[in-house]
């Protein structure tokens, strides 16, 4: 096991700058707003009213019935868990044998591979690239699926494409899921309040499979609360259960502050997240037209979350001023820090190689800049 590389390439650009280099980072998923005021007052107090001790291992009551009331289930149907990723190595723990198997629809988030992997299982990962937007088809699911096939690993909105699946599209998927009922599905909808397009929850689209779905979701993105670490999932109560168990002897119960803030955030005033999320379309299209103006550089735009994931095979093959050539998309992110200081995450990471990722959670004047420094990075290599 290691860091994720796109963990990896952020500490190294942090290195980097502590060290004097001028380095610029677009490579995390983590926006530049504050926490919101009135999260942050609901955590104040908490700590003034003696909200610190050990809370129950599935979760502050409050707020189980905050993120039930709202997703119309029981509070025995969620478990909150210390972020979204716990959520997930709790469900996969809880779950998976050794070879039993996940399908994942690539390009995706890396830690799924090693969540998986740290499991016991296997992922089974489905080539989905941008002249399919990115999306699995029925066909391909239905292709991937075998006696050993555990889980459907969804996530819309993407990281790292940013593509959403229609209702129409899940429903489809949910129409081969039905022919195969062992399989179970997970639906990571952590940027489900960051979408430019109509969003569906699996749930939504498939109530008939909701004795088999999970729900991923959290505060940490669309609320600007990555630091606070809180994430939950929303599951039939026998999976909350075995996942509780794991949980037990693993973190036990999140923070309770921490949790008291989420209340907040899940049951009050919800204004910042239209007017975010009109921020974040203004970033992504100042950056969808600025990439495409760069030769070689192709950018689709995405429907949700706050990332591009632009090809860059047009500018394979090509050399650096030192004569280096450019094979990969690894190859093509490093010529990129070296030259021009900006870090961005090669494709590869995600499971598509030939493209790479750039985070627009960051200020305008950021985006500027690193839009300014890739363009240079590209003007730098010439044909081989």
């Amino acid at each position: 096991m290691a860091l994720s590389e796109i963990v990896a390439i952020s500490e190294a650009a942090a290195r980097l700058r502590a060290s004097g280099h001028d380095v610029l980072a677009l490579s995390t998923g983590e926006p530049d707003f504050p926490t919101p005021p009135h999260v942050r007052k609901a955590a104040t107090l908490a700590m003034q009213n003696g909200v610190t001790r050990y809370m129950p291992t599935s979760g502050m009551p409050a707020l189980r019935k905050a993120v039930a009331d709202a997703a119309g289930v029981a509070p025995a149907n969620v478990i909150v868990s210390t972020g979204a990723k716990q959520v997930l190595a709790n469900m996969f723990l809880a779950t998976l044998d050794p070879g039993d198997e996940v399908v994942v629809p690539a390009p995706c988030w890396s830690s799924y591979f090693d969540m998986v992997a740290l499991a016991g299982g296997e992922t089974v990962k489905l080539r989905c690239g941008a002249e399919a937007g990115f999306k699995m088809t029925p066909e391909q699911l239905e292709a991937a699926i075998t006696p050993r096939t555990r889980w459907l690993l969804l996530n819309s909105p993407s990281n790292p494409t940013g593509a959403v699946y229609t209702a129409a599209e899940l429903a489809a998927l949910g129409a081969v899921l039905k022919r195969h009922p062992h399989v179970w599905i997970a639906s990571d909808e952590i940027y489900d309040l960051i979408c430019y397009a109509p969003f569906t929850s699996f749930r939504q689209a498939c109530p008939e499979l909701a004795d088999r779905t999970m729900l991923i979701n959290g505060v940490s993105k669309a609320h600007a609360m990555t630091g606070w670490r809180i994430g939950w999932g929303i599951a039939p109560p026998a999976l909350i259960d075995a996942m509780t168990a794991v949980q037990g002897q693993v973190t036990s119960g999140a923070c309770s502050i921490a949790q008291a803030a989420a209340v907040a955030a899940v049951t009050g005033d919800m204004q910042h997240i239209d007017d975010r999320r009109d921020a974040f379309r203004a970033r992504r299209d100042y950056v969808v037209d600025a990439l495409n103006a760069i030769p070689g550089i192709d950018c689709p735009v995405p429907d949700g979350a706050f990332y591009v994931f632009p090809s860059c095979a047009g500018v394979l093959g090509h050399k650096t001023p030192d004569g280096t050539v450019l094979e990969t998309d690894a190859d093509f992110c490093g010529h990129v820090l070296a030259s021009a200081g900006l870090a961005i995450v090669p494709g590869r990471a995600f499971g598509l190689p030939g493209h790479f990722r750039l985070s627009y959670a960051y200020a305008r004047s950021d985006l500027e800049e690193g839009c300014a420094r890739l363009q240079r990075a590209v003007a730098d290599l010439t044909p081989n």
